[in-house]
């Protein structure tokens, strides 16, 4: 019990570091070391730790934010972000603009990882946002939860493949359950969430805002052609993987579909499409790049000191500590995954580490309780998003990027993730009397 009173106090001064206006960056880190060294870390161990959680995090995502805002920018600068937001009023009409984003988001979120599809769609985000002075979390809320959504429940995501894996579930059938569940969960922690989080207005950033008027804006394919790019280019991969053969095709089709290589392509294309094409010289496109990475630097450092956070949680063992505490519980197998793994994702903050841990800890429940291996699967993906807070790193990128305070990001996030996993597990049970 004294690792958890250790977590929960370091957690609270965490919050109240950052409700005081210290940076986020500062507060992650000084807390962290202490914390670290109060769960009995010697000073070396915990400086690899920091070394560890600075390389793992941005590894996966420094070059996705980067290259992510840098398209994002030129986008909104060409006027395609505007075109783009224009297109989707105009089809949908904003009384439904909440839809066509949960639509989109969904779409997105199937072939692309979490962190690479919030980045990619937050121009759209902001430029709709701007368009139509809606709320920004009237639009991001729907965006995001189909994005988190697909993310915990759907194959080709790590989470859920790792556990088919581990069960040995039959892919198909998870796939199949997985879109059942992820309908509700995304309507109900989207378009209904959004609405009633339109009360949280903050300011919004400057992030994607151009400040020059678009006299002639491009056309709408080449728009969405090349803001959805890496979204088609990680769909093809995905195919490729599947269906092909070995061989240099797939290989390359490999090669390309990797989000950093995927971004960066369209990247290129972006300046070379919107930009040179259109009359934007070459000292422009370098002033609309250098402005998009200061505007994310800030960001990406608070992300990174998350994950040190999250490292210090992972290595100091919290994660065995309590799989022994759930291994003495008794309880419906499916109803025990989803416990034990919300445990872990409150604990140590990242979805696949939870998802991982729970793996080990539940897996044997399969051959004594007969439970489905496909609905274990959806258990425990739909506990790893229960209660995110401010070991998550996914924490921080939405509360930095909409300008949120702690309060307003756990009264917005932190409820989206909540509800997803309550629904899910709900799901899950109602799924059970169906296929049983």
């Amino acid at each position: 019990m004294t690792m958890f009173l250790i977590i929960a106090v370091a957690i609270a001064l965490q919050i109240f570091l950052t409700s005081r206006k210290l940076s986020p960056f500062l507060s992650l880190l000084v807390v962290a070391i202490p914390m670290g060294l109060a769960l009995g870390m010697s000073p070396e161990q915990l400086l690899k730790t920091i070394d560890n959680g600075v390389g793992s995090t941005l590894a996966g995502l420094a070059l996705v934010i980067v290259l992510g805002a840098i398209l994002g920018k030129v986008l909104e600068e060409s006027g395609a972000a505007e075109k783009i937001a224009n297109t989707l009023i105009a089809r949908f009409g904003e009384k439904n603009i909440q839809w066509a984003l949960l639509l989109t988001g969904f779409l997105v979120g199937i072939p692309l990882y979490f962190n690479a599809g919030f980045i990619i769609l937050l121009p759209l985000i902001f430029s709709l946002a701007r368009r139509t002075g809606l709320p920004i979390l009237y639009l991001a809320i729907p965006t995001v939860a189909s994005l988190s959504t697909t993310h915990c429940f759907l194959p080709p995501h790590p989470g859920p493949v790792i556990l088919v894996n581990a069960f040995g579930a039959d892919m198909g059938k998870t796939l199949l359950y997985g879109i059942v569940m992820a309908i509700p969960a995304v309507v109900i922690a989207g378009p209904f969430l959004g609405r009633r989080m339109q009360v949280i207005n903050p300011p919004m950033l400057d992030l994607f805002a151009s400040n020059t008027g678009h006299k002639e804006l491009p056309g709408a394919w080449s728009s969405f052609l090349i803001a959805l790019s890496p979204v088609l280019l990680i769909s093809v991969s995905v195919l490729a993987d599947a269906l092909l053969p070995e061989g240099a095709a797939r290989t390359a089709l490999l090669f390309l579909g990797n989000p950093t290589i995927a971004l960066l392509t369209s990247t290129l294309a972006a300046f070379w499409w919107l930009g040179w094409r259109r009359g934007a010289s070459l000292e422009t496109q370098t002033r609309w790049l250098n402005a998009a990475i200061a505007g994310i630097a800030v960001i990406l450092l608070i992300i990174t000191a998350g994950g040190v956070f999250k490292q210090v949680l992972v290595d100091s063992g919290v994660g065995a500590e309590i799989a022994a505490l759930s291994e003495a519980w008794h309880m419906p197998p499916l109803i025990f995954a989803w416990l034990a793994t919300a445990l872990l994702r409150v604990m140590i903050g990242s979805a696949t580490v939870a998802v991982i841990t729970a793996a080990g800890i539940v897996g044997p429940l399969i051959a004594t309780t007969g439970a489905s291996p496909e609905l274990m699967v959806l258990a425990v993906g739909a506990g790893s998003v229960f209660g995110s807070h401010v070991n998550d790193s996914a924490f921080w990128m939405f509360k930095e990027f909409f300008n949120l305070s702690m309060k307003q990001t756990f009264a917005s996030w932190t409820v989206m993730e909540t509800t997803i996993s309550i629904v899910g597990l709900a799901g899950v049970l109602l799924l059970e009397l169906v296929v049983g």
